[in-house]
């Protein structure tokens, strides 16, 4: 009879093996996005319009509109361009072509394409063509062309959102928008959960209800009030409103989380450090902060994420002027209008908001899950 091995020590169990599988699953099928991202940030428009991203190591066919160069030679039989249609140091391979626009890829590379009003065309596999008009033509003629276009990657894109789209200001102003949003409630809820886990007052329960009840309200609620609020002190639409906003709606949160996890730390220490003298703020600072660090971490994680890729909150505490957009503004209010039909360059615009938050969450996962799972057991 076969031996069941779950259970066993040493050996994996099937759940195991399904819960493997699961998360690389969801790792992948995150990924896969932000690395489509990624590599369209790269590419011009018209690649990213004719193929998907994961087509972007192979050539593609682009269908291009040409205009012809050059003066047409008389000859007995009529009028005859001749030239490449990529040009003296273009180069490329012709698929299909075509005379009309409606019509791009109707002959082959060295077919005698025949077209309206006795004119013909030919064009070779390398671009070299023949046009033939039975009369003296007034202008040049267009031509259509399928071609072989190799892989293209650059860093155009890049270039125009920082130096001409207004990238580089709209991300130091995400930065100082985020940086002290971060730090300020981190700084009220450290104390604020020391007092609410180790110190004996009036009410104190009450207080943890109430902070619990806050994790439930909606932002939206407090939006319009608490705008009228910074008017009336004289901070309304600035950096300093944004800052208390999001220092407002981050501390429920930060309280709860840090609070669970210093009721957690090891009573002896803390209550050998007051027998030996040590005042609440010196059991604080020297104490409970250090072994904290996991849990301050961990919402240092989720402020910084969430304010990084507020839009809502930007759009009401901020001024309307360019001068202040942070990126996401800058992307959903400009980019979006002005630029909505430039997929690349949206893409890189995209990926610049994106990157700094994922270097800060892959500096900082290993403390996310020892910070969320805080106070959980005992």
């Amino acid at each position: 009879m076969a031996k069941d091995d779950d259970g066993i020590a040493g050996s994996k169990t099937s759940l195991s093996l399904v819960t493997n599988l699961s998360v690389i699953f969801l790792v992948v099928l995150w990924l896969i996005p932000t690395v489509g991202l990624f590599v369209s940030s790269f590419r011009d428009r018209d690649a990213i319009t004719e193929s998907g991203w994961w087509k972007s190591p192979f050539p593609t066919q682009e269908n291009i509109a040409v205009q012809t160069e050059g003066e047409f030679v008389e000859t007995p039989e009529g009028w005859v361009l001749t030239g490449n249609v990529f040009g003296e140091e273009g180069s490329g391979e012709i698929v299909a072509f075509g005379g009309s626009r409606a019509e791009p890829t109707a002959f082959a590379p060295g077919e005698t394409g025949e077209l309206v009003r006795g004119r013909t065309l030919q064009i070779a596999e390398t671009g070299d063509f023949t046009y033939f008009y039975p009369d003296e033509p007034s202008r040049n003629p267009t031509v259509y062309i399928a071609a072989e276009v190799p892989p293209n990657f650059s860093l155009v894109n890049y270039e125009t959102i920082l130096e001409s789209a207004g990238m580089d200001v709209a991300f130091i102003n995400t930065l100082t928008v985020t940086i002290p949003a971060t730090i300020i409630p981190i700084l009220i809820a450290a104390f604020a959960a020391y007092a609410l886990a180790w110190m004996d007052f009036p009410f104190r329960g009450t207080i943890i209800a109430i902070v619990v009840g806050l994790l439930v309200v909606p932002l939206q609620l407090a939006l319009v009030p608490m705008l009228q609020f910074h008017n009336q002190i004289g901070i309304g639409q600035s950096f300093y409103g944004i800052w208390f906003a999001h220092t407002g709606f981050g501390l429920p949160l930060a309280i709860y989380l840090l609070r669970n996890y210093m009721v957690g730390l090891p009573r002896d220490i803390i209550e050998s450090a007051k027998v030996d003298g040590a005042t609440d703020f010196q059991v604080f600072t020297r104490i409970v902060l250090p072994l904290s660090f996991p849990a301050l971490a961990s919402f240092a994680i989720f402020q910084f994420l969430w304010t990084w890729n507020d839009l809502l909150i930007a759009k009401v505490f901020l001024p309307a002027s360019s001068d202040s957009w942070v990126m996401t503004v800058k992307i959903a209010d400009d980019l979006l209008g002005s630029r909505g039909g430039d997929w690349g360059i949206l893409a890189a615009a995209a990926f610049v908001s994106i990157a700094v938050p994922l270097v800060v969450f892959f500096t900082m996962q290993r403390y996310l899950v020892r910070g969320l799972l805080a106070g959980s057991v005992k």
